[in-house]
């Protein structure tokens, strides 16, 4: 396979030692099949559900898949300022220019605290409002 953005040749490695990616040595950039972007954001935040929808705002671009060799369409990452390139056509991939990969885990982490502070926040004001209903309970005997 060739780099969608350099036409380098990909060759494979493995990321952080967890997942075989095909990565480009010339800009750095790296192909994720299609189940390999979500194994990324699983590192640091593995609940689905919580996620949100991951392709908005589509267009597409003058760069080839890597695997079919059809354009790869441009979308904004789960409503981050993040755009990625995937295969739409086949949903074969996801193209990550340099960095994307380290900018996708920081959103991750950004996602997992912001759902932990609603937890917290919920189960805080859950007790407060169980203490006020005690406290008027006893004020009325």
């Amino acid at each position: 396979m060739n780099c969608p953005k350099c036409n380098a040749d990909l060759v494979k490695k493995y990321y952080k030692g967890m997942i075989e990616v095909d990565s480009c040595p010339n800009c750095r950039g790296m192909w994720l099949d299609f189940n390999e972007l979500d194994k990324l954001e699983d590192v640091v935040f593995d609940d689905d559900t919580h996620k949100g929808s991951l392709v908005h705002f589509q267009s597409n671009t003058n760069f080839p898949c890597p695997q079919c060799g059809s354009g790869l369409e441009e979308f904004q990452y789960r409503l981050y300022d993040l755009k990625l390139d995937y295969c739409a056509e086949n949903s074969h991939g996801f193209w990550l220019d340099a960095g994307e990969d380290e900018r996708v885990m920081t959103f991750m982490r950004q996602r997992a605290a912001d759902i932990q502070r609603k937890v917290d926040a919920e189960t805080t004001w859950k007790q407060t409002l169980k203490e006020m209903h005690l406290f008027l309970v006893k004020k009325k005997k």
